[in-house]
């Protein structure tokens, strides 16, 4: 029920000598529930869009996680993220991606899983679809998760990926820790993008497992 439906209701069951002062009472509370809803509005960042294109030859290979928002879904893992894509032949017409995630958990134990994706922009390649599902179940197309390159270095150093959203984020690297030089470039790039820096966890040794949050 909407907030305006909920003081309605209020309204009609109070006393009639009540309703005078509840009504000025209601109406100043939608009048600061628009006022918030305004503000968050106006405050939120803009759409989230994909890079112009990505060469799908180039960023194949392993990719280095070296920041991500905190997820359920790694909650096992402890360190040693990495991504590897490697092309697959065209399906149905539809490019696809293979993809390996492999992690260690915090008892030194290797954790990986499979999954395959589609290229859903194929102008640009920056758009694609993850299922991590049994091959037999991939047409499943809800259980996909969206990949989008929102950030790509030239010269394929690094890459930030997210989703519509903003809900997922990964900060992908060549190597298993970023440059000074190219931290600072990222953190500028995910401060232009809207990410909250608070959120952010940052790999500071992918060997030892440690992690502390963007300054």
């Amino acid at each position: 029920m909407s907030l305006p439906m909920r003081l309605n209701l209020f309204l009609h069951i109070l006393p009639a000598a009540r309703r005078g002062l509840a009504a000025a009472a209601a109406l100043l509370l939608c009048a600061v529930a628009q006022a918030q809803s305004s503000d968050a509005a106006q405050n939120a960042p803009p759409p989230l869009e994909a890079v112009a294109s990505v060469d799908l030859a180039r960023y194949a290979g392993t990719w280095y996680e070296t920041a991500k928002y905190p997820n359920f879904f790694q909650r096992k893992c402890a360190r040693d993220t990495t991504a590897t894509y490697t092309a697959l032949p065209e399906e149905g017409g539809v490019r696809r991606v293979g993809v390996r995630n492999v992690c260690t958990d915090a008892e030194g134990k290797p954790i990986s899983v499979d999954g395959v994706a589609r290229v859903v922009d194929t102008k640009t390649n920056a758009r694609l679809a993850v299922s991590f599902l049994p091959s037999w179940l991939r047409w499943i197309r809800f259980a996909e998760g969206n990949y989008w390159v929102v950030a790509l270095d030239a010269d394929y150093r690094w890459a930030i990926v997210s989703e519509p959203s903003r809900e997922y984020l990964w900060v992908l690297s060549r190597t298993p820790l970023l440059s000074a030089a190219d931290r600072e470039t990222v953190i500028a790039r995910l401060t232009q993008l809207g990410f909250d820096l608070k959120r952010v966890q940052w790999a500071t040794s992918v060997e030892r497992g440690e992690a502390k949050p963007a300054q």
